[in-house]
């Protein structure tokens, strides 16, 4: 596969817009590690090889365990995630997949308890964010390095 476009050269203009939400999220008391996974699981279920590589890179960096890292994509079967991990979970993953059952009421009733209202726009802001990076990059195909 070849790259089809640099979206950076293109229009520096849009991606700077992208990147003052990454920056406004950056300011967010959201954990690193807790941003890490949400942009891995939402870059798995978009399919984004440059994303999913990327943020696996990100989080070891920032002191991920491997172990969690191969089971983001089953963290429902393992016990290796926090409550409040689990929640930002499954919020991405209804965010993320929106048309399918526009985030059921269960997923709402089960993140609400783990964060408070600044942290819900944190985590969804980021949820569009990285979705939002997918969508670039999967369009344009761009590649891992």
């Amino acid at each position: 596969m070849q790259t089809r476009l640099d979206f950076y050269k293109a229009n520096p203009n849009a991606v700077k817009a992208l990147m003052a939400l990454e920056q406004q999220i950056g300011k967010s008391s959201l954990e690193n590690s807790l941003k890490e996974l949400v942009r891995l699981r939402a870059s798995q279920i978009n399919g984004c090889a440059y994303c999913v590589d990327m943020h696996t890179a990100d989080a070891r960096k920032n002191g991920e365990t491997e172990r969690r890292l191969a089971t983001v994509v089953v963290w429902r079967e393992t016990p290796f995630f926090t409550d409040r991990e689990r929640a930002a979970l499954a919020w991405t993953e209804a965010l993320t997949l929106v048309s399918i059952d526009h985030v059921p009421d269960a997923v709402w009733e089960n993140v609400r308890p783990h964060f408070a209202d600044d942290e819900l726009v944190d985590l969804t802001m980021l949820v569009c964010a990285i979705n939002s990076w997918n969508r670039l990059a999967i369009s344009f195909r761009k590649m891992p390095a």
